[in-house]
């Protein structure tokens, strides 16, 4: 039957599950991990293993790779899911118990897993050297033009220079192309981000890490680490939406043990 085959691929998308995880000197008490592709049931554009409700993949697909990813990482609860809208709005993971609209999330419970998705943008995970705090932030242009970084390491009661921070599998600059509005908007509002824009005939290369490392640098944050590969690149690893158009969605999930 359909359902005996369906049952019958799950221990091999389990197998298959690949993830990336930062290299930073953080707790073992802190967990920390972005997915790729790698394991779980979905087909076409979305394989394999898409965790995104809103990209017209199959419901129950969707259901089903996130119940594998549970599983196979023996998370200790559900990750909180939020509704992404390139916005500012940062919450208590703790209290989000359906999907909620905001862009960074963190926590100070340890089992409650603060999870962003993305697929170009920037996972940007923290944790304090103490392994009492964590944060998951979705980092695209917007997101940094609206200082979301700033904005949300301001929720919390540490200095900057008691985090860690790992910025994920995102675009390079090489592979981002955006237009005079785009620089535009960062430039009007500190003249030194334009080092981070290179024109390429009429349009200008933005490198969004570098971005991010400014912001986090300038909130106090003198610890970071990065993943040096790109998601357009690495087609067999990671979705890329500016590649794709039609893609599935990576999770990068941060939890206290």
């Amino acid at each position: 039957s359909a359902c005996a085959a369906r049952s019958a691929t799950i221990p091999n998308a389990i197998a298959m599950l690949e993830v990336v995880r930062p290299h930073w000197r953080a707790s073992p008490r802190v967990q920390a991990l972005c997915t790729t592709r790698g394991g779980g049931v979905s087909v076409g554009a979305f394989a394999a293993l898409n965790l995104a409700s809103h990209v017209n993949d199959e419901p129950l697909a969707v259901a089903e790779n996130r119940r594998l990813l549970q599983h196979a990482l023996s998370l200790p609860s559900a990750p909180r899911w939020l509704t992404q809208v390139h916005g500012v709005n940062v919450v208590d993971a703790e209290r989000v118990h359906e999907p909620i609209a905001a862009d960074a999330a963190f926590t100070r419970t340890a089992g409650v897993v603060c999870a962003i998705l993305t697929a170009d943008c920037l996972p940007i995970l923290l944790c304090d050297t103490a392994a009492t705090r964590v944060i998951a932030i979705h980092a695209g242009w917007r997101g940094l033009a609206d200082d979301i970084i700033p904005r949300t390491l301001a929720r919390t009661a540490l200095p900057g220079a008691e985090w860690l921070a790992w910025i994920g599998p995102g675009i390079s600059a090489e592979n981002y192309l955006v237009g005079d509005e785009v620089r535009a908007t960062f430039v009007n509002t500190e003249r030194r981000y334009a080092e981070h824009f290179v024109a390429v005939g009429a349009r200008w290369q933005l490198d969004l890490a570098a971005l991010a490392r400014a912001q986090l640098a300038g909130a106090g944050v003198d610890e970071i680490t990065q993943y040096s590969g790109c998601t357009f690149g690495e087609s067999a690893r990671f979705f890329s939406y500016r590649r794709d158009g039609a893609s599935g969605r990576m999770a990068s999930l941060i939890w206290i043990n």
